[in-house]
């Protein structure tokens, strides 16, 4: 279902640490025990976006930590930042870390917050594969997003009124204008593709891990049933698709980082699962989804191939 959209104004060293923290164990004053960074059951909430991400790396750590269960619920960032603040969630993967104001309310608990950024992403546009705009200077993207191109008015489509991805083109590509009037929001990300697949004027905002395994087969279908859009950066000369060294170099202008934030009052399974992800072992299940991971160094050489 399409909705109209309203208008308005290094490596982190893990395994030790959390083996030491589980054999300790927590408990509380009542005397009963607490989760610990590897063992007990935590409700998360992650932006949307990220679902196939999040889904391998839930795979993974609990493949690891036979005695750790992550029940993940996939939704609208801003729906997340509720979850967190109302107690619904210790733990969300998100677009932003805290603003002031959240974490004056979190410390106002006693609790410390937490966050970090565990990777650059790239915000991925996608056309339908007859549409012969499949490359834009960042000049054209703001005047689609915007409405201020003249010339054409693409039907624009994110994957919810509240998500991250809108909130990034108001406030990153925008500047703080209100989307035009004929913006429209479907459900999901995969409902985005679909839509674009079949609307030949239509323009997709989704998040890049949707369309970056090539090990998962949902990923290959989405690829091979839209165009990934190229864009040439303001200050660049060339235009490029959201690769992961574009978007670490910034050739690729439309990035933005994942971060996780953590309310939670003692070391338990959210602070296990949230360093999980800055280790080597989390970060490299980043790269695969063509993020660029943020706690790994590395390195860009350039070479010739003959």
């Amino acid at each position: 279902m399409i909705t109209r959209i309203k208008r308005r104004g290094q490596v982190a060293i893990f395994s030790l640490a959390v083996a030491l923290l589980a054999s300790c164990g927590q408990a509380n004053k009542s005397g009963e025990e607490h989760d610990t960074p590897t063992s007990g059951t935590i409700r998360i909430s992650v932006d949307e976006t990220y679902r196939p991400l999040m889904e391998a790396e839930i795979k993974v750590f609990e493949s690891l930590y036979k005695k750790a269960h992550i029940i993940a619920e996939y939704k609208p960032e801003a729906d997340c930042f509720k979850d967190l603040l109302a107690d619904s969630s210790r733990l969300i993967f998100v677009t932003r870390d805290f603003s002031e104001q959240e974490k004056a309310y979190i410390k106002e608990l006693k609790i410390k917050p937490q966050s970090l950024l565990l990777a650059w992403d790239g915000v991925a546009l996608i056309t339908n594969r007859s549409n012969p705009d499949s490359i834009l200077t960042m000049d054209q993207v703001r005047e689609i997003m915007d409405g201020s191109d003249s010339t054409k008015k693409p039907q624009v489509v994110f994957d919810n009124q509240n998500s991250s991805t809108v909130r990034y083109v108001r406030d990153s590509i925008n500047k703080g204008k209100p989307l035009p009037q004929n913006v429209m929001a479907a459900k999901t990300n995969p409902e985005v593709v679909d839509y674009v697949a079949k609307m030949k004027d239509a323009i997709g905002v989704i998040g890049v891990s949707w369309i970056s395994d090539p090990n998962d087969s949902a990923s290959i279908e989405f690829t091979n049933k839209v165009q990934v859009v190229k864009v040439r950066a303001d200050y660049g000369s060339e235009f490029v698709k959201p690769y992961q060294a574009y978007i670490a170099l910034g050739s690729y202008q439309l990035k933005r980082g994942l971060f996780y934030c953590l309310k939670e009052p003692y070391s338990g399974l959210g602070s296990g699962f949230a360093t999980f992800l800055g280790s080597y072992e989390g970060q490299m299940i980043i790269s695969k989804f063509r993020l660029f991971p943020a706690r790994l160094n590395v390195v860009f050489r350039e070479a010739n191939i003959r």
